[in-house]
């Protein structure tokens, strides 16, 4: 696999941490270089190590992840938009999110990453050695990831106001398009 179709790749599972740390910098109202590393190194580390757990499990466990990955990741990322937007007072001040619980990054970063199971089981049964793609795949993330808590952080000072609700809705938006596109690739 070529270096071009790799960096596509890594962009494109990237997409979702992106997102989602834009939504995390809209509320955090204290976004230090330490919660930065942090959650972008979560986001990186997931993206990393699905591909390699798909990989591992070749074709095994396809069939079975096929049907459900989807349905998951849609149901976590509903379940933390929604939060998000019960927990707000409708005044832009930040709740429950303001510090960072690793529960919720660790709850983000799973979720997101679950389509990178599946790139991993496509590398096994291409036969794709893991080692280069996935380090790509992590750097990319940990890149988005920084540029999307930093992008969040600028937008959410214009925005505060409805920061928390607004987050709410993009992360329950990012639920329902990846469960929409994977309907619709299986159909």
């Amino acid at each position: 696999m070529d270096i071009t179709t790799l960096i596509f790749i890594a962009i494109g599972l990237s997409m979702d941490s992106f997102a989602v740390s834009v939504v995390n910098g809209f509320y955090i109202k204290e976004l230090t270089l330490k919660k930065v590393v942090l959650i972008a190194s979560s986001f990186a580390v997931f993206q990393t190590m699905m591909p390699v757990l798909g990989w591992f499990a070749g074709g095994t466990i396809e069939a079975y992840i096929r049907n459900t990955d989807h349905w998951i990741a849609f149901c976590i990322l509903i379940y933390l938009g929604v939060r998000m937007i019960y927990n707000s007072d409708g005044k832009g001040n930040p709740s429950s999110f303001n510090k960072i619980k690793y529960s919720t990054i660790f709850t983000q970063s799973f979720a997101t990453s679950i389509d990178a199971l599946a790139v991993g089981l496509s590398f096994a049964v291409l036969k794709v050695q893991i080692l280069g793609p996935v380090l790509i795949i992590g750097l990319t993330t940990f890149i988005f990831s920084i540029a999307g808590l930093y992008a969040g952080k600028i937008s959410g000072r214009r925005f505060h106001r409805s920061s928390e609700i607004t987050g709410g809705i993009i992360l329950i938006l990012i639920g329902g398009k990846i469960l929409i596109e994977h309907l619709l690739m299986h159909h």
